[in-house]
């Protein structure tokens, strides 16, 4: 029993080996403002994968990495073949720290909204020093963002009125129960894509920054990266790679991005 079960044993890491060998990996994170389960979120990058595939002639499949420090070592130990974050400073130090080399990042870029309710009298960012902020979870990327934009505009974040939501939609909340003055959202959220809606309105954007990278390790020779880089940057242009782009979310892929972008949000972040 014990031969018989060690030979099964090793069939199946055979399996995955070879399973592996044929396939390389897309590892896709949204960040903590992804609300969607990991089925749904594979079937929103399949066709993302499907195009990768044509491009280097191997299948990509899909992989949820929902824990940032599990995104990070994957980086670090160059386990993954690719990496698509919503949370942009994860792939911006896969590049610089851990020799990734950028594919592309996605239109529109990320921004850093600052909303009120419509009746607020707050008209601009200089109108809320001293007011009631709420920002989304203090561990969140735009959490990060609308905090560097405020220093960027000289606020001492010490001295001021700063509270954090669980998450985005929270923020709503915050505004709509008048325990907060202001909010911070991304530009790329549902929170965003709804504000006439819900009865809010931006009083500030920040400084743009590359929204969703697309990385691939150090191993993909230029003419791999080339041929995929192909492939995506033709994707607004066809009636399939449409549909493909308005799942994902994005306008189409900044293929001419560099890295250069991301080594400087890093330093915009502090």
């Amino acid at each position: 029993m014990k031969k018989l079960f060690s030979i099964a044993a090793c069939t199946l890491v055979f399996s995955i080996s070879a399973f592996a060998q044929n396939t390389y990996t897309l590892n896709v994170s949204e960040g903590t403002s992804g609300g969607q389960d990991s089925a749904q979120v594979i079937e929103k990058y399949t066709g993302l994968a499907e195009v990768m595939s044509k491009a280097l002639g191997k299948k990509v499949v899909v992989i949820v990495t929902r824990e940032f420090a599990q995104l990070e070592e994957g980086m670090k130990s160059g386990k993954m073949d690719f990496v698509m974050a919503r949370s942009s400073d994860y792939p911006a130090r896969g590049v610089r720290d851990y020799k990734y080399q950028l594919v592309s990042t996605s239109k529109p870029d990320g921004h850093c909204l600052l909303i009120v309710p419509k009746a607020s009298p707050l008209k601009n960012i200089s109108d809320i020093k001293g007011k009631r902020i709420t920002l989304p979870e203090k561990i969140s990327y735009m959490s990060k963002f609308c905090s560097a934009e405020l220093v960027h505009n000289g606020f001492d974040l010490e001295a001021e009125k700063i509270q954090y939501a669980k998450e985005q939609g929270a923020v709503i909340f915050y505004l709509d129960n008048q325990l907060a003055d202001v909010g911070g959202v991304a530009s790329y959220s549902a929170v965003a894509k709804n504000l006439e809606k819900t009865g809010h309105r931006v009083i500030h954007t920040s400084q743009k920054q590359p929204y969703q990278p697309l990385i691939a390790h150090a191993r993909f020779s230029a003419a791999q990266i080339q041929a995929l880089k192909k492939e995506l940057g033709q994707m607004d242009e066809t009636e399939p790679g449409k549909v493909i782009l308005k799942q994902l979310g994005i306008k189409e892929f900044d293929i001419k991005s560099n890295e250069q972008s991301l080594h400087d949000l890093l330093k915009w972040l502090g």
